[in-house]
């Protein structure tokens, strides 16, 4: 195997498949990546057996092909900081990979590639295709709602469905929800779903942080795999039912509270400042001409500040976990969004007002 590369095609290849490395090395392995090189194409793999990142690169001239595995960090380091413009030659000598660019030699240890783990991609998947930038912005609003380390598995990542053309997206850690839809450009016969794992979402993400373009999606009972034109990723799903994400978005009737976003979010940045560290409790004073939003803490400490208010209904006192609010409006690029209020006790309905395909429901402290 021999051949060599430009530092910016190698450099953006590795990069793509750092996240899905594994970094506990469990087994060896695993830290590696598998470099397979044919007459004209570079393909670089990384799996942590729960997910595969395969990416496909072209080399400048390939004098051998063959395959094997290397570090991942330290040649994506090694890579990253040859010169730039730099031209790279690689190639197979004896169980090392060697690394050349200029007057620079380097020499790192492989694993056999036969040793390299197959991922198992179940075949019966629905496919259909999407806008990278639309599906971007629907993990984008959403994902920061998922669980972390939850006992409750299926709450650790993103529950996906797709009917007919309809894709929606839904997130909880079960304080907050956070739901959005928009269109595939390939309908779907029947329905299919599954919930990501949360670094699997985290990683899709990176793939299409400059994509516009169509991407591939396959869902299955228990994988998923996204295809971009040199990339393609798979991750198994998680095992469990999602929750009924339609029992819980409030329903009847509401008090609409419209607030500017901004301005908002700003107010509670200050407030926020002498709430209590443990609960990040404020409170929300609200009345048909003004709101009041106050926090207070152990130390006695307090803080208040008022605005006026767009709102018609029954004078509220409500509570919430300020970072859940805030979460919230740093995801709504509308100027003003709408706050749905059912009660003190009841979880709000927040949107923007100009997207009602976006919803987000975030329950109340008790006071």
């Amino acid at each position: 195997m021999k051949f060599t590369i430009s530092k910016t095609e190698i450099v953006k290849a590795l990069s793509s498949t750092l996240g899905v490395v594994e970094k506990r090395q469990a087994l060896p392995i695993l830290s590696n990546i598998l470099l397979s090189v044919d007459e004209n194409n570079l393909s670089i793999t990384a799996t942590d057996l729960e997910s595969e990142v395969k990416t496909n690169c072209m080399p400048s001239s390939v004098e051998s092909t063959g395959s094997t595995t290397a570090p991942a960090k330290k040649l994506n380091e090694l890579c990253r900081l040859l010169p730039d413009g730099s031209e790279v030659s690689i190639f197979l000598n004896g169980d090392k990979l060697s690394v050349e660019s200029g007057s620079g030699k380097y020499s790192i240890s492989t694993l056999p590639s036969e040793d390299f783990p197959v991922f198992d991609v179940v075949s019966e998947n629905t496919e259909f295709t999407i806008l990278g930038s639309v599906l971007r912005n629907l993990i984008s609003k959403t994902s920061f709602a998922m669980g972390n380390q939850d006992w409750r598995h299926y709450l650790n990542g993103m529950f996906i469905s797709v009917e007919d053309k309809n894709i929606t997206v839904v997130t909880t850690d079960a304080h907050r929800l956070a739901i959005s839809t928009n269109s595939t450009i390939k309908s779907v016969s029947g329905e299919v779903s599954g919930i990501i794992p949360r670094k699997s979402i985290n990683e899709i993400g990176k793939l299409l942080s400059d994509s516009s373009e169509e991407v591939s999606l396959s869902l299955g009972t228990n994988t998923i795999m996204l295809k971009t034109d040199s990339t393609s990723f798979v991750s198994k799903l998680i095992e469990g039912k999602f929750p009924n994400y339609e029992q819980v978005l409030p329903s009847g009737e509401s008090s609409v509270l419209k607030v500017n976003t901004k301005h908002l979010s700003e107010i509670l940045s200050r407030v926020s400042v002498l709430s209590s560290d443990k609960f990040k409790g404020i409170k929300l004073n609200i009345a048909s001409n003004s709101v009041v939003v106050s926090a207070n803490n152990p130390e006695q400490e307090e803080g208040e500040e008022s605005f006026k208010s767009d709102y018609s209904g029954d004078e509220m006192e409500i509570a919430f976990n300020v970072n859940y609010i805030q979460e919230v409006l740093s995801n709504i690029d509308s100027n003003d969004c709408n706050i749905n209020l059912y009660g003190s006790d009841k979880s709000c309905l927040i949107s923007p007002s100009d997207d009602p395909d976006l919803k987000y429901v975030v329950m109340p402290l008790l006071i």
